[in-house]
Formats: C-alpha cells, structure tokens, sequence
C-alpha cells in the first residue's frame, strides 16, 4: 500500500464518517458535539488536502495501471469525482463559514445538501483509491493533467 495516497484516504474517511456522527448529533439537538464533531470533519478534510495536494506538488499523481479496456471507464469516473470532491469542498468551506457566522437558518437549508454530497465524495474517493492502488497496481507517477486523462 503507497504512504501518502492511504494515509489521505484516511483522513477523507474519517472526515465523512464525523459528518455522519455530527449530523446524528444535530438531529438529536445536541448543538456543541455537532459543532465540534464537524470542525473536526473540516479539520480531517484539511488534512486529506494537504497531503493530496503535496503529493501532487513534490511527487505527481499516479496514473491509471489497470486494463486499457477500462481506461475510459475509470477516467470518466474519476472526472465525476473530482467533480464532486471540489462541489462538497467549495459547499463544505460555505456551510461551514455560514455555521460561524451564526447564519444558521441558512446553514440548516444547505447543510444536509453539503453532507450528501460529502459522502458521495468520499465514497467515489475510496473508489479511486482502491483502483489506484489496491485493485490494480498503480501506473506511472506524473503530472495531475496526464494522470487524469491519460495522455
């Protein structure tokens, strides 16, 4: 198993697994443990990007090794998660920033829609992952571009 690529799943794991627990909180009307169960999320989150996008700077994005034949298939799939993993990010940094602002009405509107696509984010996430890494042995090591599209 490569280093960094488990060690960010990981986190983005982890990440939606505390948005699973805050939302239960919230739903139970325990405010503070929701409060503190989703910074903790967000915290999680941070770090998965931080690892991904260091990665991605210092070593490159590991391309697709699986077979040719369903090169185009994981392609299109990774393009759906990338998709969603910068929706749920961009609607995560929104929720959040409302939450804060004790803009809470609206918190309360976008927030479900912000979990849902979190999950499915991080689903697909673990996906891409197993494909990379687990299912078939990763490809060569290159830029973000290349690696996404395969060239």
């Amino acid at each position: 198993m490569p280093f960094l690529p488990t060690i960010s799943t990981f986190f983005i794991m982890t990440s939606a697994v505390l948005v699973a627990f805050g939302w239960r909180f919230i739903i139970k009307g325990n405010a503070s443990a929701h409060k503190k169960t989703m910074i903790s999320a967000a915290i999680s989150a941070l770090l998965f990007f931080i690892i991904y996008v260091s990665r991605t700077i210092f070593i490159g994005n590991t391309s697709f090794g699986g077979p040719e034949d369903i090169k185009i298939y994981y392609t299109i799939f990774l393009i759906f998660h990338i998709f969603l993993a910068t929706t749920g990010a961009i609607f995560g940094v929104v929720t959040i920033t409302l939450a804060l602002k004790r803009k809470i009405k609206i918190h309360r509107k976008i927030g479900p829609v912000t979990s849902v696509i979190w999950f499915f984010s991080a689903i697909t996430g673990v996906m891409v992952y197993l494909l990379l890494y687990i299912i078939y042995d990763g490809g060569q090591t290159t830029s973000m571009l290349k690696a996404i599209l395969g060239g």
